[in-house]
């Protein structure tokens, strides 16, 4: 089950259930992801890589089923198609970032796993984007408590 399908779908509220407080929380908000989504783009490209080749080390580093990772769980986490996560290991494997493997038990499937050189690069950009998480945190806290307890059921 994806996240989306996790997620309890609310009846919407009407416009006269919103107040002007929920609009400027709601664009804060945006705002705030906004200004992080660039910064991480800008840092991905100043390492060498474009933001989507970052994104992807950091899905297969960071996937919940650990080193079994395959094109389609890349695919999924990054909400894309499977040929675009196809292209995108591509790119990756060429430049010496990530390793592809068959998999031994379904040779259908590939396994994806990071390089030394995956591991490093995604290690120094994952430690800019702790510290500009931390930097942002004081100002992204308040927010997601105005919002209250949230059921995610």
């Amino acid at each position: 089950m994806s996240t989306r399908q996790k997620l309890k779908s609310p009846r919407p509220p009407t416009s006269a259930e919103l107040a002007l407080a929920d609009y400027q929380l709601l664009a804060e908000f945006r705002h705030l992801l906004a200004r992080f989504l660039a910064f991480s783009a800008d840092a991905a490209r100043a390492a060498g890589l474009a933001p989507r080749q970052h994104q992807a080390l950091l899905a297969i580093k960071g996937h919940p089923r650990g080193t079994q990772v395959t094109v389609g769980d890349l695919a999924e986490r990054l909400a894309i198609r499977h040929h675009s996560a196809v292209g995108l290991v591509d790119r990756l494997v060429e430049s010496g970032y990530l390793l592809r493997r068959t998999d031994m038990e379904d040779r259908r499937r590939a396994l994806l796993s990071l390089t030394a050189a995956g591991e490093q690069a995604l290690a120094g950009l994952s430690a800019v984007h702790r510290e500009e998480l931390r930097r942002i945190a004081p100002l992204l806290g308040p927010l997601l408590k105005q919002l209250g307890p949230m059921d995610l059921q």
